[in-house]
This record gives structure tokens, sequence and C-alpha cells, in this order.
């Protein structure tokens, strides 16, 4: 590894499907510019994330430990100031680390280890502040039957705060260009936040034009009869979604992750225009994924592969091999550890995760140092204590007081067949359960989550009636929700 310091781009989106992208193969999707960063780099094509949801996953992936770890395991808990960052470790390499975008941070801190931060986020910064103005698309951001009845073209608020993303994250290059040019050489880090294409499954008219009849139906819509899965079904309305209402929801989401690219094209122009390409490390990643209709399922929420399995393209020109792949199983965090190394920066003390530089070099890919697993774990309020163990060939999904589920990806990619109950698998089935629990005890996380939730109780009230300043928040305006043609709620 070179003694001379990368430049650091760090590129995270928000419920992006790791098949839609045209270098995985999808003859539909149109993603030129994430193609051309895989083209420079490498793709990897088991990775997965921490939680199939926004927040737990996000904190995990700045502090390199699972979501029980922190006790983030909802979109409201609040990540403690105590656990380091790699924003922090890369400050205490001497990287001035910048933020523009999504953080999807609770609680007074709204930094977590960042230098400086633009744009904030169109949620509230405290659970209880105000919530931005949907408009006519009220309630389609969440996992609810309305946004599958509200799709279509139309204006995405999203979409403006992701413009106003990329045009500050252009800017800020430039400026890092100019001093280029003058003479400094510092190394910069900058990581940008994505909010695309998270629904609404909404967007602009001329990108659904674009895929308006292209995009074909669920290739596995079949419905896993599994207790949550069909509990999860009627919670949120989705066993009657109709031919339309799918079709519909999968063009907007296509459409979304074109203008997501677009973006993300023009974040690499800069680099490229501004002579910083050949000595920057960049990454781009999600959260977690989206079901688009697979398993009769949307949005995420899962351990199926839509939901818990992310995109993920390294590319250090130099240093990694160009347009190759990577199929090592591996977690999200593992590209925490992976940028930190990369940087020469300090290891997160206390995380788990693994730098993947001696396996994404060229003469090391098959590596058998490398023990291919990843976690992922799901815990709700309402009492869900589920967490998934992705080792070798297996996927074991874990639920308390529910049977458990065990695929064989190897021979079953799409996962249509649960071979959790199956005598024959028993073996490995304990085997699975013995290494996902080791760690993990499903009472106590439900015990800290339950305790979490009467904490944050009280923070909403506070919230509500103090109304602390939103140090970071981006302004969603009712006007940026619209539909062309309103669809019945």
């Amino acid at each position: 590894m070179s003694s001379k310091r990368p430049n650091l781009l760090y590129i995270l989106s928000d419920q992006h499907a790791a098949s839609v992208m045209g270098c995985s193969g999808d003859p539909v999707a149109r993603t030129p510019h994430l193609d051309r960063l895989a083209d420079r780099g490498v793709r990897l094509t088991n990775l997965y994330c921490p939680s199939p949801i926004c927040t737990p996953s996000r904190m995990s992936l700045l502090t390199g430990r699972e979501p029980y770890e922190n006790q983030v395991w909802t979109n409201e808990n609040i990540l403690s100031g105590a656990h380091a960052t790699w924003p922090h470790a890369l400050g205490a390499a001497g990287y001035r680390p910048e933020l523009v975008g999504r953080l999807h941070s609770r609680g007074r801190d709204q930094l977590l280890g960042y230098a400086e931060r633009a744009v904030g986020d169109h949620s509230p910064n405290h659970p209880g502040g105000p919530e931005p103005a949907r408009g006519s698309l009220h309630g389609t951001n969440d996992p609810l039957r309305v946004s599958l009845s509200k799709t279509g073209a139309g204006s995405n608020p999203y979409e403006f705060h992701d413009e106003d993303v990329t045009e500050h994250a252009v800017t800020r290059l430039d400026e890092i260009g100019r001093a280029r040019t003058a003479g400094d050489s510092t190394p910069f880090a900058l990581s940008i936040g994505l909010m695309l294409p998270h629904q609404p499954y909404v967007a602009n008219r001329e990108d659904y034009d674009l895929f308006d009849g292209a995009v074909p139906p669920p290739r596995y819509p079949s419905v896993s009869e599994h207790p949550y899965h069909a509990g999860w079904r009627a919670e949120t309305g989705i066993d009657d979604v109709t031919a339309d209402e799918s079709s519909r929801a999968r063009t907007a989401y296509y459409a979304l992750v074109y203008r997501m690219d677009a973006m993300i094209g023009r974040i690499l122009d800069a680099l490229d225009r501004n002579d910083l390409a050949e000595d920057t490390f960049v990454i781009y990643l999600s959260d977690h994924g989206d079901h688009l209709g697979e398993h009769g399922l949307w949005w995420k929420q899962t351990f199926f592969e839509e939901s818990v399995r992310i995109p993920g393209i390294v590319s250090w020109p130099g240093h990694l091999p160009a347009g190759t792949t990577c199929d090592r199983v591996a977690s999200g965090t593992d590209l925490t550890a992976t940028l930190l190394d990369a940087a020469g920066a300090p290891a997160l003390p206390n995380s788990s995760a693994r730098s993947m530089i001696p396996i994404l070099t060229e003469n090391t890919a098959n590596s058998s140092a490398w023990e291919d697993r990843a976690f992922s774990e799901y815990v709700t309020t309402s009492g869900r204590t589920h967490r998934m163990l992705r080792r070798d060939r297996w996927k074991f999904c874990y639920y308390a007081d529910q049977p458990e589920q065990l695929f064989d990806l190897e021979s079953d990619p799409h996962e249509q067949v649960d071979l959790g109950q199956h005598p024959d698998y028993a073996t490995i089935v304990a085997e699975l359960r013995m290494d996902l629990l080791h760690d993990w005890d499903p009472e106590t996380v439900q015990r800290l989550c339950a305790e979490s939730a009467r904490d944050l109780e009280v923070l909403r009230v506070w919230a509500e009636r103090v109304e602390p300043p939103e140090q970071h928040r981006w302004l969603m305006e009712e006007s940026m929700s619209r539909l062309d043609q309103p669809q019945p709620a």
C-alpha cells in the first residue's frame, strides 16, 4: 500500500436494491455512472446491511458495530456520543471529514465525528421534533398501503433534497480542485448522503416515461407464508396490491435509480474534472434494499436478499483491480474498516469489522483467511426480535417465538425453498443457531429495546414542548410532493 494518503469519497444512498444496476446484470436499469465506477474498481456481489431499516444500518456503518452493540434498533434510537465513528478515526488520522446530505441520526449530535456538514436531513433532529410537510404524498414514505396506491409520475421531494446535495458536493470538489491548483495537496474526506431511491414511488415525468412499459413484473412474486411475513403483509395492507399498482411503483423506482445515478455521475465528473480521481478511494453503497414486489413484499424489513443485500462498489486506481467483482460474503461494516485501512487511520477499537483490502486485491481474492459471514438484525418495540446470519452458502434467519428459516443460496439464490424445518438440515441449523446466538441474547436485546422506548417517550414530549433547535435540517416544502395523475388513497 502506498504511503501517500488517498482522498476519500464515501457515497451512501437509501434503499437501493443491489440488483437494480446495469453492472449487476439488470437489462432495464440505466446506471451508466455506477457502471463507470464499477469499471474503475471492484463490485461486491455479496454485501449485506447491518439492519434492513435506515437508522440502525447507518449508525452501524458509522461505528463498525452491530445494532445491538450500538443499542440502535429503530429509526428513533439515538446513537451514544461515546461511540467512536469512522469520521472520528479519520479526524484522529489528520483528515477533516465533511458530510453533505443525509445522516439520519437522532439527538443533539448531528455531526457524529464530521467536522463540517452541509444540507441536513429532511427528518427532525430530535424524536418528537416537527415532521416535514409531505402534502399530497403524506404517508407514502412509510411502510403503508398508501405508498403503493399513490405512485407514478409527479414530483418527489427526495429528488429536491438530492439535487441540493449534488450541487453542494460538486461545488466542494471544485473548491478542492482550485486549492490543488494553488498548491494545497491536503487529502480530503467527503461523505455524500442521498435519499434516493427511497419511496415515495414517484418520479419526475421525464424519467418515468423512460421506463414506462419497460419494467417487468416481479420475477418471484409468490408470497412467503412464514408467520412474520404473513403478519407483516396483513399489518401493512399489501395482500391485495394490484398489477397496475405494482407496475407503477416499480417503474417509478427504476426512474428514481436512474435520477440518483445521474447525480452520482455529476459528482464523479467533478472528481475527474479537477484531476482528483486517480488519488481518490471511492466507496458506493446503500443502507438496505427494496423488495419491489418480490415474495409479495415491498420496502425492506426482512432478510430476503432484495431487502438485506446491498450494492457495493470500491474504486482505488492503482491499488485495486479495475472492472472486477468480489463474491466474498461481507457486511457493510467491513467497508467501514476498509476505508480506515486505506486511509491509514486507526481502526475503531470496539468494532469487529474487517478490512477488505486484502481480498479486494487481485492476488488474494480467494484467500482462505477471509471468513464468509455477515449478520443483520431487525428489532422493534412491538416485540419483533430477528437476526440473520449469512455464512458461506447458507442464510439462517432467527425469529424469537417463530419458526427459523434456512436457505441454501448456492442452489436456491431466489430463496424459494425454506429448509429451516426440514429434518435433513437440523445439524446445520443447530450449528448456525449457535453461531448467531453466541454474542446475541434475544431476551436481553428486547429488554434493552423496550427500555430505550420508554426513554424515547419522555424525549418526544420534551422535544414537542421545549422545541430545541434543529441544528442541521433541510426544509421540505409541501409543493415538492405531487402526483401528475392522482391515484385514489
